[in-house]
């Protein structure tokens, strides 16, 4: 299940950067406008990576980062849907953003629910530990 995780956040991480950096490039280029006018920068892709990586590349501090970056997804985003739903405004960009989220919560759900439910061994793991060895 780790390795689904992982790689589900590093296919997260690709579909974050098309969402929020290719397609608003493309879409100014095509309007003629400054390339960096539609993208609003978000280092979040990098993290994804970093936590799917940890968890192919289980490290002390793993267990701790995969909550944290989960709770924090899940409360972040779980936030701005609300914001969002009590007065939708249903553009490209909006209705772009919304599916990106709806995958993001998704996959970082599912990483909660998983650690909570192993927790105990999760946490026992010794650095270097991978996969094969472990899960």
């Amino acid at each position: 299940m780790l390795r689904f995780l992982a790689h589900f956040l590093f296919i997260l991480a690709a579909w974050t950067m098309v969402i929020k950096y290719l397609f608003p490039a493309g879409y100014a280029l095509w309007r003629g406008e400054p390339v960096g006018t539609y993208i609003y920068l978000d280092f979040w892709p990098v993290v994804h990576v970093w936590v799917g990586w940890a968890l192919l590349n289980w490290q002390r501090y793993t267990y701790a980062l995969a909550m944290i970056v989960s709770l924090a997804e899940i409360v972040i985003v779980v936030s701005k849907f609300v914001l969002f739903l009590a007065d939708p405004q249903w553009t490209i960009w909006r209705t772009n953003w919304f599916i990106n989220k709806i995958f993001v919560l998704a996959c970082f759900v599912l990483l909660l629910s998983y650690l909570l439910a192993r927790a105990s061994s999760l946490r026992g793991r010794t650095s270097g530990m991978t996969l094969e060895r472990a899960d």
